[in-house]
Protein backbone atom coordinates (compact mmCIF):
# COMPACT_ATOMS: atom_id res chain seq x y z
CA UNK A 1 0.00 0.00 0.00
CA UNK A 2 1.46 3.39 -1.18
CA UNK A 3 0.43 6.70 0.41
CA UNK A 4 1.71 10.49 -0.57
CA UNK A 5 1.21 13.84 1.17
CA UNK A 6 -0.66 16.33 -1.04
CA UNK A 7 0.60 20.10 -1.34
CA UNK A 8 -0.49 22.94 -3.27
CA UNK A 9 2.17 25.41 -3.39
CA UNK A 10 3.52 26.36 -0.29
CA UNK A 11 0.05 24.80 1.60
CA UNK A 12 -0.06 20.92 3.17
CA UNK A 13 -2.96 19.02 2.99
CA UNK A 14 -3.98 18.13 6.37
CA UNK A 15 -6.45 16.82 9.08
CA UNK A 16 -7.41 18.95 11.98
CA UNK A 17 -6.85 16.26 15.42
CA UNK A 18 -7.25 17.41 19.00
CA UNK A 19 -3.38 19.01 19.44
CA UNK A 20 -3.71 20.68 15.85
CA UNK A 21 -3.45 20.35 12.34
CA UNK A 22 -1.46 17.19 11.54
CA UNK A 23 -0.19 16.04 7.59
CA UNK A 24 -2.28 13.17 6.22
CA UNK A 25 -1.04 10.88 3.44
CA UNK A 26 -3.48 9.67 1.08
CA UNK A 27 -3.53 5.73 -0.55
CA UNK A 28 -2.14 6.00 -4.46
CA UNK A 29 -4.77 4.19 -6.91
CA UNK A 30 -3.14 0.95 -8.01
CA UNK A 31 -3.10 2.36 -11.47
CA UNK A 32 -0.53 4.62 -10.84
CA UNK A 33 1.61 2.31 -8.95
CA UNK A 34 1.44 0.22 -11.63
CA UNK A 35 2.67 2.71 -13.76
CA UNK A 36 5.45 3.63 -11.58
CA UNK A 37 7.11 0.03 -11.37
CA UNK A 38 6.40 -0.42 -15.25
CA UNK A 39 8.44 3.15 -15.41
CA UNK A 40 11.23 1.83 -13.12
CA UNK A 41 11.95 -1.60 -15.29
CA UNK A 42 11.68 0.17 -18.77
CA UNK A 43 14.20 2.36 -17.56
CA UNK A 44 12.33 5.66 -17.74
CA UNK A 45 11.93 8.06 -15.54
CA UNK A 46 11.57 7.07 -11.72
CA UNK A 47 9.18 10.12 -11.11
CA UNK A 48 7.16 12.01 -13.09
CA UNK A 49 6.49 15.86 -12.93
CA UNK A 50 4.11 16.76 -9.66
CA UNK A 51 5.30 13.92 -8.14
CA UNK A 52 8.77 13.12 -5.98
CA UNK A 53 9.92 10.40 -3.41
CA UNK A 54 11.12 12.33 -0.45
CA UNK A 55 14.45 10.88 1.36
CA UNK A 56 14.25 9.35 4.56
CA UNK A 57 14.08 12.24 7.27
CA UNK A 58 16.23 11.87 10.47
CA UNK A 59 15.51 13.48 13.44
CA UNK A 60 17.82 15.52 15.98
CA UNK A 61 18.85 12.80 18.08
CA UNK A 62 21.17 11.37 14.87
CA UNK A 63 23.41 13.91 16.15
CA UNK A 64 22.30 16.26 19.09
CA UNK A 65 22.36 14.14 22.77
CA UNK A 66 19.11 14.19 23.95
CA UNK A 67 17.50 14.97 27.15
CA UNK A 68 17.80 12.18 29.89
CA UNK A 69 13.50 12.78 29.70
CA UNK A 70 13.45 12.14 26.34
CA UNK A 71 15.70 8.83 25.89
CA UNK A 72 14.03 6.03 24.43
CA UNK A 73 10.65 7.18 25.07
CA UNK A 74 9.55 7.79 21.94
CA UNK A 75 11.67 5.68 19.18
CA UNK A 76 10.82 5.22 16.00
CA UNK A 77 7.23 4.22 14.45
CA UNK A 78 7.24 1.05 12.88
CA UNK A 79 6.72 0.81 9.42
CA UNK A 80 3.61 0.68 8.74
CA UNK A 81 1.36 4.09 8.55
CA UNK A 82 2.82 7.60 9.41
CA UNK A 83 -1.31 8.40 9.34
CA UNK A 84 -1.92 6.20 12.47
CA UNK A 85 1.15 7.12 14.26
CA UNK A 86 0.69 10.67 14.36
CA UNK A 87 -2.96 10.35 14.52
CA UNK A 88 -2.66 8.39 17.98
CA UNK A 89 0.53 9.83 19.24
CA UNK A 90 0.71 13.12 18.12
CA UNK A 91 0.71 14.74 22.08
CA UNK A 92 3.70 12.04 22.67
CA UNK A 93 6.33 13.13 19.85
CA UNK A 94 9.15 15.20 20.64
CA UNK A 95 10.98 17.02 18.04
CA UNK A 96 14.31 15.10 18.84
CA UNK A 97 13.21 11.59 18.63
CA UNK A 98 10.75 11.40 15.13
CA UNK A 99 12.05 9.97 12.31
CA UNK A 100 10.12 10.40 8.85
CA UNK A 101 10.62 7.33 6.82
CA UNK A 102 10.95 7.60 2.81
CA UNK A 103 7.53 8.83 1.62
CA UNK A 104 6.35 10.08 -1.86
CA UNK A 105 4.50 13.78 -2.48
CA UNK A 106 2.53 14.93 -5.37
CA UNK A 107 0.24 18.12 -5.98
CA UNK A 108 -3.18 18.23 -5.40
CA UNK A 109 -3.71 18.77 -9.62
CA UNK A 110 -1.60 15.74 -9.67
CA UNK A 111 -3.82 13.66 -7.56
CA UNK A 112 -6.93 15.30 -9.36
CA UNK A 113 -5.59 14.39 -12.96
CA UNK A 114 -4.89 10.85 -11.66
CA UNK A 115 -8.32 9.98 -9.60
CA UNK A 116 -6.57 9.97 -6.08
CA UNK A 117 -9.41 9.73 -3.31
CA UNK A 118 -9.64 12.83 -1.34
CA UNK A 119 -11.13 13.69 1.88
CA UNK A 120 -13.37 16.50 1.77
CA UNK A 121 -11.60 19.78 2.43
CA UNK A 122 -12.38 22.80 3.70
CA UNK A 123 -12.28 26.10 1.94
CA UNK A 124 -9.52 28.66 3.15
CA UNK A 125 -12.50 30.91 4.66
CA UNK A 126 -13.89 27.69 6.79
CA UNK A 127 -10.23 26.67 8.45
CA UNK A 128 -9.75 29.14 11.11
CA UNK A 129 -13.67 28.81 12.77
CA UNK A 130 -13.42 24.78 12.11
CA UNK A 131 -13.22 22.99 15.32
CA UNK A 132 -14.32 19.78 14.01
CA UNK A 133 -11.68 16.83 14.62
CA UNK A 134 -10.42 14.73 11.49
CA UNK A 135 -11.35 17.82 8.94
CA UNK A 136 -9.22 18.15 6.23
CA UNK A 137 -7.82 21.65 4.96
CA UNK A 138 -4.69 22.96 3.23
CA UNK A 139 -2.18 24.66 6.00
CA UNK A 140 0.59 26.89 5.08
CA UNK A 141 4.30 24.90 5.92
CA UNK A 142 4.92 28.01 7.77
CA UNK A 143 2.57 27.59 10.33
CA UNK A 144 3.14 23.51 10.54
CA UNK A 145 6.52 24.20 11.91
CA UNK A 146 5.97 25.44 14.48
CA UNK A 147 4.57 22.37 16.13
CA UNK A 148 5.56 19.14 14.00
CA UNK A 149 8.70 17.48 14.50
CA UNK A 150 11.92 18.70 13.26
CA UNK A 151 11.75 15.27 10.66
CA UNK A 152 8.65 15.82 9.34
CA UNK A 153 9.34 19.46 8.85
CA UNK A 154 12.42 18.54 6.95
CA UNK A 155 10.46 16.46 4.84
CA UNK A 156 7.92 18.30 3.99
CA UNK A 157 10.45 21.52 3.27
CA UNK A 158 12.03 18.97 0.88
CA UNK A 159 8.49 18.04 -0.45
CA UNK A 160 8.25 21.96 -1.65
CA UNK A 161 11.68 21.94 -3.06
CA UNK A 162 11.58 19.29 -5.20
CA UNK A 163 7.97 20.10 -6.75
CA UNK A 164 8.96 23.54 -7.24
CA UNK A 165 12.27 22.23 -8.89
CA UNK A 166 10.09 19.96 -11.49
CA UNK A 167 7.85 23.07 -12.73
CA UNK A 168 10.88 24.95 -12.93
CA UNK A 169 13.35 22.94 -14.62
CA UNK A 170 11.07 21.57 -17.95
CA UNK A 171 13.86 23.01 -20.05
CA UNK A 172 17.10 22.95 -20.66
CA UNK A 173 19.08 26.06 -19.55
CA UNK A 174 21.90 25.28 -22.39
CA UNK A 175 20.02 24.62 -25.30
CA UNK A 176 16.25 25.56 -24.55
CA UNK A 177 15.23 21.69 -25.53
CA UNK A 178 12.43 20.36 -23.27
CA UNK A 179 14.57 17.71 -20.69
CA UNK A 180 13.11 14.41 -19.37
CA UNK A 181 13.67 12.95 -15.60
CA UNK A 182 16.77 11.18 -15.47
CA UNK A 183 16.50 7.34 -14.92
CA UNK A 184 15.99 5.96 -11.57
CA UNK A 185 18.15 6.51 -9.03
CA UNK A 186 19.35 10.11 -9.71
CA UNK A 187 16.83 13.39 -8.95
CA UNK A 188 18.29 15.31 -12.23
CA UNK A 189 16.67 16.70 -15.32
CA UNK A 190 18.35 15.16 -18.81
CA UNK A 191 18.37 17.21 -21.65
CA UNK A 192 18.34 14.67 -24.35
CA UNK A 193 19.75 17.02 -27.59
CA UNK A 194 23.37 18.58 -25.09
CA UNK A 195 22.94 15.94 -22.15
CA UNK A 196 23.18 18.83 -19.72
CA UNK A 197 22.70 17.45 -16.90
CA UNK A 198 20.25 20.06 -13.96
CA UNK A 199 20.03 19.02 -10.11
CA UNK A 200 17.95 20.50 -7.34
CA UNK A 201 19.73 23.55 -5.88
CA UNK A 202 20.39 24.73 -2.38
CA UNK A 203 21.23 28.01 -1.76
CA UNK A 204 23.15 28.61 1.22
CA UNK A 205 22.04 31.57 3.65
CA UNK A 206 23.74 32.54 6.95
CA UNK A 207 21.25 34.11 9.35
CA UNK A 208 24.01 35.24 12.39
CA UNK A 209 22.80 36.03 16.51
CA UNK A 210 25.05 38.86 17.56
CA UNK A 211 25.44 39.22 21.73
CA UNK A 212 27.04 41.86 23.75
CA UNK A 213 26.73 43.00 27.92
CA UNK A 214 24.32 45.72 28.17
CA UNK A 215 27.18 48.57 28.68
CA UNK A 216 24.77 50.03 31.53
CA UNK A 217 23.75 47.39 33.25
CA UNK A 218 25.54 44.23 32.32
CA UNK A 219 22.46 42.35 31.27
CA UNK A 220 23.14 40.17 28.12
CA UNK A 221 21.77 42.26 25.13
CA UNK A 222 21.20 40.51 20.95
CA UNK A 223 21.17 42.29 17.92
CA UNK A 224 17.98 42.53 16.06
CA UNK A 225 16.75 44.28 13.34
CA UNK A 226 13.10 44.80 11.77
CA UNK A 227 13.58 44.07 7.84
CA UNK A 228 11.31 45.89 5.31
CA UNK A 229 10.27 42.30 4.24
CA UNK A 230 8.20 42.02 7.84
CA UNK A 231 5.89 44.71 6.74
CA UNK A 232 5.17 48.67 8.23
CA UNK A 233 3.46 49.09 11.63
CA UNK A 234 -0.14 50.40 10.64
CA UNK A 235 -1.92 51.03 13.80
CA UNK A 236 -0.76 51.92 17.35
CA UNK A 237 -1.42 48.88 18.42
CA UNK A 238 0.08 46.70 15.82
CA UNK A 239 3.26 44.73 17.20
CA UNK A 240 6.52 44.88 14.64
CA UNK A 241 8.72 41.73 14.48
CA UNK A 242 12.16 41.98 14.47
CA UNK A 243 14.78 39.10 13.72
CA UNK A 244 18.67 38.98 13.39
CA UNK A 245 20.91 39.25 10.45
CA UNK A 246 20.52 36.89 7.31
CA UNK A 247 21.74 36.71 3.88
CA UNK A 248 22.91 34.66 0.91
CA UNK A 249 26.35 33.63 0.52
CA UNK A 250 28.19 35.22 -2.44
CA UNK A 251 29.88 32.93 -5.01
CA UNK A 252 33.79 32.66 -3.60
CA UNK A 253 32.96 33.37 -0.09
CA UNK A 254 33.54 30.99 3.00
CA UNK A 255 30.90 30.82 5.44
CA UNK A 256 32.87 33.10 8.21
CA UNK A 257 33.38 35.49 5.55
CA UNK A 258 29.52 36.06 4.67
CA UNK A 259 28.42 36.30 8.05
CA UNK A 260 31.24 39.08 8.74
CA UNK A 261 30.33 41.03 5.33
CA UNK A 262 26.44 40.97 5.32
CA UNK A 263 26.47 42.51 9.16
CA UNK A 264 28.94 44.79 7.80
CA UNK A 265 26.66 45.59 4.98
CA UNK A 266 23.22 45.58 7.01
CA UNK A 267 24.29 47.11 10.51
CA UNK A 268 28.29 48.07 10.13
CA UNK A 269 29.27 46.49 12.64
CA UNK A 270 32.65 44.52 13.47
CA UNK A 271 32.18 41.38 15.20
CA UNK A 272 34.48 38.26 16.94
CA UNK A 273 34.06 34.58 18.40
CA UNK A 274 32.28 33.73 15.06
CA UNK A 275 30.90 30.33 15.36
CA UNK A 276 28.44 27.93 13.84
CA UNK A 277 25.54 26.26 15.64
CA UNK A 278 23.19 24.56 13.69
CA UNK A 279 21.12 24.42 10.09
CA UNK A 280 17.64 24.35 8.51
CA UNK A 281 16.42 23.39 5.64
CA UNK A 282 13.80 26.73 4.40
CA UNK A 283 12.12 26.03 1.26
CA UNK A 284 11.35 30.15 0.44
CA UNK A 285 12.52 29.03 -2.50
CA UNK A 286 15.33 26.59 -1.72
CA UNK A 287 17.86 27.67 1.03
CA UNK A 288 19.74 25.90 3.80
CA UNK A 289 19.79 28.66 6.41
CA UNK A 290 23.27 28.18 8.18
CA UNK A 291 23.19 29.27 12.24
CA UNK A 292 25.89 31.32 13.55
CA UNK A 293 26.70 33.07 16.86
CA UNK A 294 28.54 36.10 17.10
CA UNK A 295 30.07 38.73 19.82
CA UNK A 296 30.12 42.75 18.97
CA UNK A 297 33.48 43.92 18.76
CA UNK A 298 32.56 47.37 17.86
CA UNK A 299 31.19 50.32 15.55
CA UNK A 300 28.13 52.37 15.81
CA UNK A 301 25.08 50.90 13.66
CA UNK A 302 24.40 52.00 11.01
CA UNK A 303 21.52 50.48 8.85
CA UNK A 304 21.09 49.44 5.60
CA UNK A 305 18.07 51.36 4.74
CA UNK A 306 16.81 49.28 1.51
CA UNK A 307 16.84 46.33 3.41
CA UNK A 308 16.10 47.18 7.23
CA UNK A 309 13.82 50.13 8.90
CA UNK A 310 15.46 49.75 12.45
CA UNK A 311 18.24 47.62 14.41
CA UNK A 312 19.46 48.07 17.68
CA UNK A 313 20.64 45.64 20.73
CA UNK A 314 17.73 44.47 23.18
CA UNK A 315 17.90 43.13 26.14
CA UNK A 316 17.15 39.21 26.41
CA UNK A 317 14.88 40.18 29.33
CA UNK A 318 12.74 42.66 26.93
CA UNK A 319 12.72 41.53 23.62
CA UNK A 320 10.23 42.55 20.97
CA UNK A 321 8.32 40.00 18.76
CA UNK A 322 10.13 37.78 17.22
CA UNK A 323 10.39 34.97 14.52
CA UNK A 324 7.76 32.20 15.18
CA UNK A 325 8.85 28.79 16.96
CA UNK A 326 10.27 26.16 14.23
CA UNK A 327 12.17 28.75 13.06
CA UNK A 328 16.56 28.99 12.74
CA UNK A 329 16.01 32.59 14.25
CA UNK A 330 13.87 31.65 17.17
CA UNK A 331 16.12 28.83 17.87
CA UNK A 332 18.90 30.70 18.02
CA UNK A 333 17.62 33.41 20.25
CA UNK A 334 15.74 30.52 22.61
CA UNK A 335 19.59 29.08 22.77
CA UNK A 336 20.99 32.77 24.10
CA UNK A 337 18.00 33.34 26.42
CA UNK A 338 18.36 29.73 27.52
CA UNK A 339 21.68 30.09 28.53
CA UNK A 340 21.23 33.17 30.76
CA UNK A 341 18.09 31.42 32.73
CA UNK A 342 15.52 33.26 30.86
CA UNK A 343 12.20 31.55 29.17
CA UNK A 344 11.15 32.48 25.88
Amino acid sequence: MTHAFILNDETVLCRQTPNGWWPVQVQLPQSDIDITALSASDAQPAYQVSRVTLLESLAPSHWVVNDDSCQDKHSNPDKGSLIDFATKNAHAVTTNAFTAQAAIAITYDYAITHNVALPKILENSEVESSLETDACAFIAYRLLITQLPVALSGQLSQAIQLLRWQTDTQFCSRCATPVVAATRGERAMVCPVCRLRQYPRVQPCIITAITRPNPQTGVMQILLAHHHRYGQQKTSAQTLQYGLIAGFVEVGESLEHAVVREVAEEVNIRLTDIRYVSSQPWPFPSNLMLGFRAAYAGGDIVIQEDELSHADFFDLTNLPKIPFKGSIAYELIAQIAHEQGITL
